[in-house]
């Protein structure tokens, strides 16, 4: 990899600690924030930190886009990161309008994949990513069905998907780092380094939004936020033909999309949370993977807190993230 690479995630850290520090003032005095839920004086937090990291990414990904075009004459793959720039652009900000307008006019949880289907488009319209998958029986040739099925059902599914896991002060950012880590991993050993950047400028700007996500929250993510970093994985296992090792990783958050159904949708992932600020389970019977970490974790504790359960769900992960790494690329 040529050294002048390595600013690319330097400025996405750099621009998102400058914006992080600048936006959470400025979200206050705009009335944008939102209770910390899992805390005993459920105190007041900046919310919509999704804005400043979104500008992390992008200031890294013009950097990298820069150098490609003017640097490395690899203009092969402009098309392909524009394309990806454009899908970052829509993800953000309609999950922007969600946090802003999603309460008020009431967007249910089933409209929220077609609000986000037109971050496709895209990644659709240039045929990105390989056509050709690979099946235990042999390879299977999409044509164009895999611009206009799978990679919809890869942005709208990795976006909604990575949204569902969330309410805990550093799960999603967390989790974000693990999934985008190991998908950076994946798509440079397989020989896709142009695609392992993106993951790379990603997570200079999930490392600086963690240490102000991390329990006790100053920011919080938002929609924008989650829409966002599932968009960036969806891009990632798409143009580095990893969606097989993608979906694996998805597996903790298909499991809190399925506990969910027994409610009928209706349970929160929110704790009962006593005086102590520790937590409890809020329902009798377990409606997330949220409450099913605090559940397990009381039988070996006497006493569970909100840093456990998303300490716990993160270790889940990287115990799948291993398999996945031994399974796909020994």
């Amino acid at each position: 990899m040529d050294l002048l690479l390595i600013p690319s995630p330097l400025i996405s850290a750099l621009v998102s600690f400058i914006l992080i520090r600048k936006w959470i003032p400025v979200a206050f005095k705009a009335g944008l924030t939102g209770k910390d839920m899992n805390k005993p004086d459920k105190p007041a937090v900046a919310e919509m930190g999704g804005v400043a990291v979104m500008g992390g990414i992008l200031a890294g990904l013009l950097y990298y886009i820069t150098l490609n075009t003017f640097y490395l004459n690899q203009k092969l793959y402009n098309l392909d990161l524009f394309a990806a720039f454009s899908t970052i652009l829509i993800i953000s900000f309609i999950g922007f309008i969600d946090d802003i307008l999603g309460w008020k006019i009431g967007i249910k949880q089933w409209q929220k994949p077609l609000l986000t289907l037109p971050a496709a488009l895209p990644m659709m319209v240039i045929n990105a990513g390989h056509t050709t998958i690979s099946l235990p029986f042999g390879d299977l040739s999409l044509g164009i069905l895999y611009p206009l099925l799978f990679v919809p059902l890869g942005i709208v599914g990795a976006s909604n998907g990575f949204n569902m896991l969330a309410g805990y002060n550093g799960l999603e950012a967390g989790m974000g780092i693990i999934i985008v880590g190991a998908l950076t991993y994946a798509t440079y050993v397989t020989g896709s380094s142009w695609v392992s950047m993106i993951g790379l400028v990603t997570l200079g700007s999930l490392l600086v939004f963690i240490w102000f996500n991390w329990c006790p929250a100053k920011l919080f993510p938002g929609n924008g936020f989650t829409y966002l970093i599932g968009s960036i994985i969806g891009i990632m296992a798409i143009l580095g033909n990893a969606e097989k090792f993608a979906l694996l990783l998805f597996v903790p958050y298909i499991i809190d999309f399925i506990l969910p159904l027994r409610s009928g949708l209706k349970a929160e992932a929110f704790a009962k949370v006593n005086s102590d600020g520790s937590l409890e389970m809020p329902y009798e019977k377990v409606y997330d993977l949220t409450h099913l970490m605090i559940l397990l974790i009381k039988k070996i504790k006497l006493k569970v807190y909100e840093r456990d359960v998303t300490i716990s769900i993160i270790l889940i992960e990287l115990i799948v993230m291993v398999i996945g790494l031994l399974a796909f690329f020994k």
